[in-house]
């Protein structure tokens, strides 16, 4: 697998490109900004690039649209965005063309090393990654502004198991459903009332 990292804060650029080299994992490069992050991506040819959300030089939304336009130079490229906090509307933007592929973790998932390894594999192999806490503070902050005082009680159900890192196989169990019934109420509240994103877990993330 071939990685190419943007990260601006240099311990953690390097710590990540140390950690990965030590699952023998090939980082051709690690960048610290956006300009650099997308030559690397045109030059390396990755696999899966690891883009911090916020970067020079304003630190705002610079490293989601770097991703976003890295995807659109390389098609098929993987994404794992890693950001400090949970920031729906960022999350939202870079799903917006589509979730394959994806994911979005908080930095601190990085310390959790066969987590952030999960989440990284995931999103190469074609899947979805969502840190458990974006769908938590989705169900218990801005209930009046998401529309989830509209979710059924087991759309409801579905997105709690969510946030506890459960994927579809997992939640059917729990819930004695099957996995088409899983990915329907996935893709309900999502769509419909978790800020904008699409049915992004469709693939599953396992976190916990």
């Amino acid at each position: 697998m071939r990685i190419v990292i943007a990260e601006d804060d240099p311990l953690l650029r390097e710590g990540m490109a140390a950690l990965l080299r030590a699952e023998s994992l090939d980082v051709v490069a690690a960048a610290d900004g956006p300009d650099s992050f997308l030559d690397a991506v045109e030059e390396g040819r990755p696999d899966v690039a690891i883009v911090d959300v916020r970067m020079p030089p304003t630190h705002t939304d610079e490293g989601i649209r770097a991703a976003v336009e890295a995807r659109r130079r390389r098609p098929g490229l993987a994404v794992l965005v890693l950001s400090a906090h949970v920031e729906q509307a960022f999350a939202g933007e870079l799903l917006a063309g589509g979730a394959d592929r994806l994911g979005y973790l908080l930095k601190e998932r990085i310390g959790r090393v066969e987590q952030f390894l999960v989440a990284l594999h995931r999103v190469a192999e074609g899947g979805t990654a969502i840190d458990p806490e974006v769908v938590t503070q989705l169900i218990t902050r801005g209930r009046a502004d998401t529309g989830l005082e509209r979710l059924t009680g087991r759309e409801r159900d579905v997105l709690a198991l969510m946030a506890e890192g459960l994927g579809n196989t997992a939640i059917a169990e729990r819930l004695v459903v099957t996995d088409g019934a899983v990915h329907k109420h996935i893709g309900e509240p999502e769509a419909g009332a978790v800020g904008g994103l699409p049915p992004a877990a469709e693939s599953g993330f396992a976190l916990g």
